[in-house]
């Protein structure tokens, strides 16, 4: 009697090994759709350049003379559209592929820069990338005489996720300044100062210790521009002596020693996924366990107010104040006719001089009635 042939539905499902070590461990972290939805369909001129071909200006001189093809046929059109996925693209023959995505933790030194073209020659922060690395950018640059974390990573849209102004990602750094600030030097950096080329403020600083006569101090920026820092203390009179960045959004220095590189770990990695999907609100609410500060509300003088409706003339709008408005009904005790303005228009006489006194005949009656005219009073 023959065995019958298990089923495919009776076959144990086989358990997945481990991702090892490095590259496989890090690819199981699923990367955001709303980072991969611009990366769907890019220009030809782009995605060779994303391949590591050369940059984008040769790139176009390669699509217009008829080295790239696209599906077995010859594409001049540099905006020609292609998904990585879906077209073969290559160039003399060899197919193309978009490198998968990097990223690496840098403590950069002194005297490094972040640009990947710099005509003097200096030590880039590329180059203390291991292993040859192509294609490769610093997000959030720091000048020259800048230490601290520094994220080196070939993804555009995450790069622009964590770098732009409107995300309001916060950057911490801890300085040294010559000088001790007050309490009110402190607030003045919060509130702000306005400078040539824009308004710098510091989101938060706080005092850490101190060392001679100098001090720590911890601050927190929203958004990093050129020399912003030092340029803020100098103008409240403390020259930075030491400055460093020690976090980036989520991302920490921690141990890593100046000079070395690291690659993010899968939890690193996921927790900065996590936080870019948030909106720049929550984020806020997320760190300082309090939502966003509103505009206060001005506080001066008080608010003059009007008098009552059946008290004010209805012919006067009420804009210019109730010092202005005209009175309903002249006093009988008055015998002066006010201004405008509510002020005598005569200087008050002396008392207990008759107030008809000095007055021409028919002068401060009733009324209706004559004033000398020879009219009368009409019936």
């Amino acid at each position: 009697m023959s065995t019958p042939r298990p089923s495919r539905k009776n076959v144990p499902a086989q358990t997945p090994a481990p991702p090892r070590r490095g590259t496989a461990a890090r690819s199981s972290v699923a990367r955001p759709l709303f980072l991969s939805a611009g990366d769907e369909a890019s220009r030809l001129q782009k995605y060779l350049a994303s391949a590591g071909v050369d940059s984008r200006r040769n790139c176009e001189e390669f699509i217009r003379t008829g080295r790239v093809t696209v599906d077995g046929e010859v594409v001049r059109d540099p905006a020609f559209a292609v998904q990585a996925e879906v077209h073969d693209v290559r160039l003399d023959g060899e197919r193309l592929r978009l490198p998968r995505f990097k990223y690496f933790l840098l403590n950069k030194p002194k005297g490094v820069v972040c640009t990947n073209n710099d005509p003097a020659g200096r030590p880039r922060a590329i180059d203390l990338i291991p292993g040859g690395e192509k294609r490769l950018f610093t997000v959030g640059r720091l000048d020259e005489n800048t230490q601290g974390l520094l994220l080196v990573t070939n993804d555009g849209a995450l790069a622009e996720h964590l770098a732009h102004p409107r995300y309001e990602v916060a950057r911490r750094y801890r300085v040294q300044v010559a000088g001790i600030p007050t309490l009110e030097t402190l607030g003045e950096l919060k509130q702000g100062m306005y400078f040539s080329d824009g308004f710098f403020r510091f989101q938060n600083v706080k005092m850490l210790k101190r060392k001679g006569r100098s001090v720590f101090l911890e601050l927190e920026l929203r958004e990093g521009k050129n020399r912003e820092i030092r340029r803020l203390l100098a103008r409240a009179g403390h020259k930075v002596i030491h400055l460093e960045r020690i976090a980036f959004g989520p991302l920490r220095i921690g141990d890593l020693e100046i000079g070395r590189t690291r690659e993010l770990k899968p939890n690193e990695l996921k927790d900065l996924y996590a936080f870019i999907e948030r909106t720049p609100h929550e984020r806020q609410t997320l760190e300082t366990g309090r939502r966003r500060p509103t505009k206060p509300r001005k506080t001066g003088t008080k608010k003059r107010t009007l008098p009552r409706t059946s008290e004010r003339d209805p012919s006067d709008s009420g804009r210019r104040g109730a010092a202005r408005n005209a009175p309903a009904a002249r006093p009988a005790t008055s015998g002066k006719r006010p201004s405008p303005k509510g002020r005598p228009t005569s200087k008050p006489k002396a008392a207990g001089r008759p107030k008809s006194a000095g007055k021409p005949k028919g002068t401060g009656k009733s009324k209706g009635a004559g004033k000398g005219t020879g009219r009368g009073r009409q019936k």
